[in-house]
């Protein structure tokens, strides 16, 4: 690539603590935002944003999340241990600022949802709150967790057991228009987005360029 700057891994590793979390942290693209509800074993419910959320599989339907290091006090992973539930809201344009809030480290006797102004709400099928403010959300109960040894950062994985979408959004072949939901990306670590959808595309064959299917 001409004209473009460039780093090695020595250069990384002498980077301003700040400066480089913010360039890694762009390195992935856009990515998205979800809040992570949960709830302690006292009635205390917590509400945390992670732009880290990706999918494992769909049958049985599994998705995953990274919690950074616990060296210091991690909420939402300590509530999701002791109960093994949690639920995932996707962030859209009407709540992005209070979900970026939810990022602020408050004392573990506060409730982000009242600090930040979201409303929690519960379903008789998963204990902890969901974010009433959420178009697209899902219960997860908790099936396993991973501690990665190479940065100490621990992987969340859960099994959706309770799915709600805001009606209009889902198509006849499953398929859900998250831009008809005002759903939001995010970049680096503190820059939000919308976005406008290219097309849909055929399955890919190796023998058959891809048409448009929508």
């Amino acid at each position: 690539m001409d004209n473009c700057r460039q780093w090695n891994a020595a250069d990384l590793d002498d980077l301003e603590q700040r400066y480089r979390a913010n360039l890694v942290n762009s390195l992935s693209g856009f990515k998205s935002a979800n809040l992570i509800g949960t709830v302690d074993t006292r009635g205390v419910d917590n509400v945390a944003i992670v732009s880290s959320v990706v999918h494992l599989g769909a049958n049985p339907p599994l998705i995953a999340f990274i919690n950074r290091p616990d060296s210091v006090e991690r909420h939402t992973l300590d509530n999701l241990a002791a109960t093994g539930w949690f639920t995932v809201n996707q962030v859209n344009v009407d709540c992005w600022e209070r979900a970026h809030q939810t990022s602020a480290r408050y004392p573990r006797e506060a409730s982000e949802f009242e600090e930040v102004g979201l409303t929690p709400e519960f379903s008789s099928g998963c204990p902890a709150p969901y974010v009433a403010e959420s178009r697209l959300r899902f219960a997860c109960q908790v099936v396993e967790r991973q501690r990665l040894a190479v940065n100490g950062t621990v992987m969340v994985i859960g099994r959706i057991v309770e799915l709600q979408i805001a009606d209009g959004a889902v198509g006849e072949d499953g398929y859900v228009d998250i831009e008809a939901l005002g759903t939001v990306a995010v970049s680096g670590l503190d820059s939000y987005h919308r976005t406008t959808r290219l097309g849909r595309l055929s399955y890919a064959k190796p023998d058959q360029p891809p048409r448009r299917i929508d």
